[in-house]
């Protein structure tokens, strides 16, 4: 139950605010399980009061999610137990050079984010390469890289790598990596303190290489804006490295001023999209490998056509089944695979286009590539038709999507739909077919 309670907080973790996941969910620990009894620790009174008014059902629907429907929840005041040694192949590597005062461990190079392990695909091929050439330092000879993306598409992991990579090349590189939030904070304090000389020497004449995440955060904060430029403008003026990341384009982030604006957008700019579907089988299988799920191809396919968000989505996905497999001893098969989908795709049905092709195909009697060839028979025809009809009543899919199921274009999807829609009010047969299959389709997203 305690690996249940670990998949269920990171489903949380996507679910709500970083910040407010930090404060309230990620502290609670599995404390003890009795009978259909779960006992969570929180660190204290007033997060125990507050769990449970704000965030009870949110918690209980995910113990649902993961098959566990009677859980009785019971939180407790405990503090966590003290941690483990930390796993050698999930160990975090320190940077060289940065004092202990100002290092946190959260904020450590992550030892798996490697440009070894990262999955390049259509979405982030020019972000790879940009990345390699900044870490590298070849003919090129670039010295700053902007990468924008939403979260968990890979931005972080490349930036990680460039660090990575530097630090095998020449281990004596001062490398800082930190958020543009922290890079305020440590800046408030060094003021406070009367340490802000301190300060400016350590970024400006001590850095070689400034990874900065999150620059969207610095939105309205002036003197923290100031004193960024200043320190871009000595590295770069130094032809020091610098990597930022953003959710947002410079031009969008309200209140920023024009010195840090220019300098974010000063050298390599590149975005970084959802991965497309072959990116995403590609990244279903390496990722099941590292966690050590077998899954098959059906599996696979059926995860990577349905899980379109991001990374962090699919490796949720991976550790619900593997979960539900150690736990309750079920089979990682199609079956639990659609559950799983059905917590994690928020609105959206379990089935796709080529579930509704094989429905089709099956009842109508024909192969499913006939469906995609280029027949214009009427045995081949009026089948294809009445598949681009189903999949666009009953799915969530766009045109494009279930035009390339038939190879077919969203335009021939359109007009395929229309031709059966009239049919249905003109002839009973084909109405009674299209109910008869429509029911069938419902009965599989249940």
């Amino acid at each position: 139950m305690k690996s249940t309670w670990d998949t269920i907080k990171q489903q949380v973790s996507t679910k709500m605010p970083a910040r407010g996941f930090q404060l309230w969910i990620n502290p609670i620990c599995f404390v003890e399980h009795k009978g259909k009894q779960v006992i969570l620790g929180c660190p204290n009174r007033f997060s125990k009061s507050w769990v449970e008014e704000n965030y009870l059902d949110l918690i209980h629907n995910q113990f649902k999610a993961q098959g566990h429907q009677g859980v009785d929840l019971v939180f407790k005041v405990e503090r966590p137990k003290k941690s483990p040694a930390p796993d050698p192949t999930h160990e975090q590597l320190p940077l060289p050079h940065m004092p202990k005062t100002h290092r946190r461990p959260s904020l450590w190079l992550n030892s798996q984010f490697t440009f070894d392990r990262f999955i390049v695909g259509q979405s982030n091929a020019f972000a790879y390469s940009a990345s390699k050439t900044i870490a590298l330092g070849d003919q090129f000879n670039y010295h700053s890289l902007l990468m924008m993306s939403n979260t968990g598409l890979g931005k972080t992991h490349l930036s990680q790598a460039i660090g990575h990579s530097i630090l095998k090349k020449d281990p004596q590189t001062r490398i800082f990596y930190m958020t543009a939030e922290d890079f305020a904070n440590e800046m408030i304090t060094s003021l406070k303190q009367n340490r802000i000389e301190a300060f400016k020497r350590r970024y400006r004449t001590s850095c070689d290489v400034l990874l900065l995440e999150g620059i969207h955060f610095l939105d309205g904060k002036e003197k923290v804006q100031a004193e960024l430029g200043y320190t871009l403008d000595a590295l770069a003026t130094d032809n020091k490295k610098i990597i930022f990341t953003s959710a947002m384009a410079p031009k969008d982030i309200p209140r920023i001023s024009r010195n840090p604006r220019s300098r974010f957008t000063a050298g390599l700019v590149t975005t970084i999209t959802g991965p497309d579907y072959p990116t995403r089988v590609d990244i279903l299988k390496k990722k099941a490998i590292d966690y050590q799920v077998k899954l098959s191809g059906d599996v696979v396919h059926f995860l990577a056509q349905r899980l379109e968000r991001d990374v962090r989505q699919m490796e949720s996905a991976l550790k619900c089944l593997k979960a539900r497999a150690e736990l309750m001893g079920a089979p990682i098969d199609m079956d639990a695979a659609r559950e799983v989908v059905r917590a994690l795709v928020s609105g959206a049905c379990a089935l796709a286009p080529k579930d509704v092709k094989q429905l089709v195909c099956g009842y109508y009697k024909v192969a499913p590539e006939v469906l995609s060839s280029a027949s214009r028979k009427k045995a081949h025809a009026y089948p294809r038709n009445i598949y681009a009809y189903l999949a666009r009543t009953h799915l969530d899919a766009t045109l494009a999507q279930i035009g390339k199921e038939i190879n077919r274009s969203h335009s021939t999807v359109l007009y395929s739909a229309e031709l059966i829609g009239k049919k249905i009010k003109q002839d009973r047969q084909i109405h009674h077919q299209i109910q008869f299959l429509s029911q069938k389709i419902e009965e599989m997203k249940k």
